[in-house]
Formats: C-alpha cells, structure tokens, sequence
C-alpha cells in the first residue's frame, strides 16, 4: 500500500525563506525544510492498482506554468489550533492546475475529500498550543511574503510515517506547459 499526495515541491530559496519562520511556539513540531509542499490533493492509502491509476490520470492533465507566490501565515484549528501555514496568494493558475488535478483523480475512481481547496504549506503541527499563542504567532508573521517563483511542473509524492516526520518521496513528476 502506498500513501498518496499530489503536489508542489519549492524552491530551496523559498523552503528557507519558510524555515525563518519555525520558532517561538512551544509544543509546535516543525516540519523539515525537504518536506515543505503545497498540496494539491490527498489521494490516501493506494493499492498498486491504485498508484498506477493516479500515475495515469495525472499524465494526460495539460496546464500552463505559472508563478507563485506565499503570503500570509495562518492557524488551523479554532478552539484547539492543530497546524501553523504559510499561506499563497490566490492564484488562477494555481486554482486550474488543482482542479484539474481532483477531476482526473475522480474519473480515475479515487474518492477524495471534499473539503474546500486552501492553498498553503505546513509549518508546524500542534499539540498542546492554546488559541493565543497560535494566534499570536500568526498575527507576528501575517506579512510574510516569499516569490513569485516558477512553478513548471508537479509531482505524485508517496508518504511513509516515520518518528520524528513523515519521510514524503516523489513516484512521478509532470511538467507543465510553457505557453502562457
């Protein structure tokens, strides 16, 4: 079985412009700078089968390269705060690009979830962290801005649990076009 993601690798430039950003909350856990991404859909847990319908389904999306930027960092979780982001600006390219991403994962049969899309890259996942301290750190670090950067291809990442973090690899990657 394999644990799925579709999404956007960063920059190095812009994985440490992040990093600048993991400190100051206890009871944060930072995620290292190699597993920095913004998701553009969670398949879950896939069978062969399954990983070679995802690798299928993504290989015949068509979409323009774009650029990105992030701004903003926020809290999720209200009453009990479970993760810090940095957020992206919006983009329509960005919107296309994950749209196109769910309606082929769909087609393929993959039963995704339906959560509204919400582009951003995960700093750190809470455990104990009350309300204002989440808050605060977001209210410190609300003008963060990194990019644009070049976004020209994305990738199927494959997601092993480990102790520390998770150990994400990218299975495929899928360039995008470079008309605009």
């Amino acid at each position: 079985m394999h644990r799925l993601f579709v999404a956007l690798s960063l920059p190095e430039i812009v994985a440490d412009a992040l990093s600048t950003l993991q400190y100051g909350v206890d009871g944060a856990r930072w995620r290292p700078e190699e597993n920095f991404h913004l998701t553009l859909a969670f398949i879950g847990e896939a069978d062969r089968h399954g990983f070679n319908a995802a690798v299928d389904a993504l290989s015949a999306i068509d979409a323009p390269a774009f650029e990105l930027r992030l701004s903003g960092v926020g809290v999720f979780g209200d009453k009990k705060p479970h993760a810090l982001w940095a957020g992206a600006e919006p983009s329509p390219e960005l919107l296309h690009l994950q749209v196109k991403v769910e309606t082929a994962l769909r087609r393929a049969g993959f039963n995704l979830e339906k959560r509204k899309f919400k582009p951003h890259v995960t700093l750190a996942y809470l455990k104990g962290v009350t309300q204002d301290s989440a808050e605060r750190y977001a209210a410190q670090h609300g003008l963060f801005s990194c990019g644009p950067f070049p976004v020209e291809d994305f990738h199927l990442y494959s997601s092993q649990l480990g102790n520390k973090s998770s150990v994400y690899r990218i299975e495929a990657s899928y360039a995008l076009s470079s008309s605009r």
